[in-house]
C-alpha cells in the first residue's frame, strides 16, 4: 500500500504524526512518503502544490493529509495561499466525492452545545461534490464595472457531475438506514433545479432507497432542529463546505470528525475536517482523534479493509470510554492528556 503524507501547516504535522503511528502499530504492509502541501509548500518551493508533490501524490493508492492554511499566507496574491493547494490536489486527482460523518459518541453527549435528547445516536453522512460548483465555474473574478469594483463566480454543473455523486450517496444509503435527502435551492437557482431534476431521475434505480428533497437554508435549521431525521445528505460544493461543519459542531467538537474525498476508483484523500488551528500549533494540545480515524476511513474505502478500520474505531471508542479528552472535548472529572498522550492511549487500547 502507498501511502503519500502530506502533514501540512499549524497542527497538521502533529496530528498526522499520530495517525501515522496506528497505522504502523497495525503491522500491515505500507509505504508511506512525505511531502509539503499548502504554506509549508509556497514557503519552501513557491507553489502550495509542488511538482513533487504531485508525482507522489499521483502514485500513491491514497493520500493522508494533516491541514493547511494560517495568517501568515493570508496576503498571499490567491495563487499562493495554502487553500490553493488543497483545491488543486482535489482537481488533480478527480476527488469528486466528499465523504464526512457525523457521529456522536455516546460519551460526548454532553460536549455538543445541543441538548443531549436532541443528539444523542446521532449518525450523519453528508456527500458533498467536491470539484465543481461555485468554486471552480468559470468566469469568475475582480473587475471594474461603471467606475468600482465587481466580483463575480460562476455557479455550475452538468448532468454527468450531478449524477455519479448522486449514486455516491444512494450506494451510501444501501449501507446504512436507506435514506437519501437531497439539498438545493431550486426556488431560485436555476443550477440547482438540474440538480434536483437529476437526482430524482435517478432515484428509481434504488428503489430501496428513500428519497426526500429540502432547500438548504431548511437544511441549516433542521440540523439544529432535528438532527436524527438524516441519514445520507448529497448536497453540492459549497453547500456541502458550509453544512458539513454546522453538522460537525453537533457532535461536540470538529476535532472529532474525519473526512474521505475519493475518486471514480475509491482512490482517495483523508483529513480531519478541522483546519490548521494555528493559535494551538506547536503546544502539543491539538486532539488527533479526527486523522486518526481518517486513517480508518483510508482502511476500509481505499483499501477494503473493514477489520482493521474497525480495530481503529474502536480503540478510539475505548479510549473515549476510559475518559481520556483533549482540550477540546474536556469536561470535570475526565483525564485531560495532549496530543501524543492521546495517541499513545489508541495505541493501548489496539
Amino acid at each position: 500500500m502507498k501511502i503519500c503524507v502530506l502533514p501540512g501547516d499549524g497542527i497538521g504535522p502533529e496530528i498526522t504524526a499520530q495517525a501515522v503511528r496506528v497505522l504502523k502499530a497495525l503491522g500491515l504492509k505500507m509505504d508511506m512518503e512525505e511531502a509539503l502541501l499548502g504554506g509549508c509548500a509556497v514557503d519552501a518551493a513557491g507553489d502550495p502544490y509542488p511538482e513533487a508533490t504531485r508525482k507522489l501524490a499521483q502514485a500513491a493508492d491514497a493520500v493522508l493529509l494533516g491541514a493547511v492554511g494560517g495568517p501568515q499566507w493570508d496576503d498571499n496574491p490567491r495563487e499562493l495561499r495554502p487553500e490553493r493547494g488543497l483545491l488543486g490536489i482535489r482537481k488533480h486527482l478527480g476527488l469528486f466525492a466528499n465523504l464526512r460523518p457525523a457521529m456522536l459518541y455516546p460519551e460526548l453527549a454532553n460536549a455538543s452545545t445541543l441538548k443531549p435528547e436532541v443528539v444523542a445516536g446521532l449518525d450523519i453522512l453528508i456527500v458533498r461534490e467536491l470539484t465543481g460548483d461555485i468554486y471552480f465555474g468559470q468566469p469568475r473574478g475582480i473587475e471594474i464595472r461603471n467606475g468600482e469594483k465587481v466580483g463575480f463566480n460562476t455557479m455550475i454543473y452538468s448532468e454527468t457531475e450531478i449524477r455519479r455523486i448522486a449514486k455516491v450517496a444512494f450506494e451510501a444509503a444501501r449501507r446504512r438506514s436507506k435514506k437519501v435527502c437531497s439539498v438545493d435551492k431550486m426556488n431560485v437557482l436555476e443550477c440547482t433545479q438540474l440538480w434536483r431534476d437529476v437526482v430524482t431521475s435517478i432515484a428509481p434505480e434504488y428503489p430501496d432507497v428513500e428519497l426526500s428533497h429540502m432547500l438548504v437554508d431548511n437544511a441549516a435549521m433542521q440540523l439544529v432542529r432535528n438532527p436524527k431525521q438524516f441519514d445520507v445528505m448529497v448536497t453540492g460544493n459549497m453547500f456541502g463546505d458550509i453544512l458539513s461543519d454546522e453538522a460537525s459542531m453537533l457532535t461536540g467538537s470538529i476535532g472529532m470528525l474525519p473526512s474521505a474525498s475519493l475518486d471514480a476508483n475509491n482512490k482517495g484523500l483523508y483529513e480531519p475536517c478541522h483546519g490548521s488551528a494555528p493559535d494551538i500549533a506547536g503546544k502539543g494540545i491539538a486532539n488527533p482523534l479526527a486523522t486518526i480515524l481518517s486513517a480508518a476511513m483510508m482502511l476500509r474505502h481505499t483499501f477494503g479493509m473493514d477489520e482493521a478500520a474497525q480495530r481503529i474505531e474502536n480503540a478510539v471508542k475505548k479510549v473515549l470510554a476510559q475518559g481520556y479528552r483533549t482540550g477540546d472535548i474536556f469536561e470535570s472529572g475526565m483525564k485531560k492528556v495532549g496530543t501524543r498522550e492521546m495517541g499513545d492511549a489508541v495505541l493501548a487500547a489496539l
